[in-house]
């Protein structure tokens, strides 16, 4: 008797177990999909010299996965200060990434230089948002300093 009565609990368990799973791919696939943020390296390796390769080793990698080219004119990159890049006509391939860096530099194809003398990405805790060109946010990452001076965001 106890063998038939335990039957309908593992099935139901198994039952809800097979629609959790389901259920969280889709939900993993819709964090990470369209235009995003990804790896953001905050904290540039070494000592902070102000250096302009010391400044171009703090970056933000936005990341495109769609099928489609998105044109970023007008999209903004914000830090919790209120630094703010503001993306000239740029268009991110389908699948590709863009790493915007804070020092000088020639901008190119998967590459854009915020321009900045000093530091944007707080060491001890931060947060980077993507803005839409519309004001809305389109996604935001952040951080403390129990991490590594990286951030994978997806």
């Amino acid at each position: 008797m106890r063998i038939r009565s335990a039957v309908p609990a593992v099935l139901a368990a198994a039952a809800l177990s097979a629609s959790l799973l389901a259920v969280s791919p889709a939900s993993a696939a819709a964090h990470q999909g369209g235009l995003h943020l990804g790896y953001i390296q905050f904290d540039s390796p070494g000592r902070d010299t102000r250096s302009n390769s010391s400044l171009n080793a703090e970056w933000v990698n936005i990341h495109n996965n769609t099928r489609s080219a998105i044109q970023l004119k007008g999209y903004k990159l914000k830090d919790n200060t209120g630094y703010t890049y503001t993306f000239g006509s740029y268009k991110i391939g389908a699948g590709k990434t863009v790493k915007v860096r804070t020092g000088k530099g020639t901008n190119a194809s998967g590459v854009r230089y915020w321009g900045r003398g000093s530091y944007v990405w707080n060491n001890t805790s931060d947060k980077a948002r993507l803005i839409k060109p519309s004001g809305s946010l389109k996604d935001s990452c952040s951080w403390t300093n129990s991490n590594p001076g990286y951030k994978s965001c997806h």
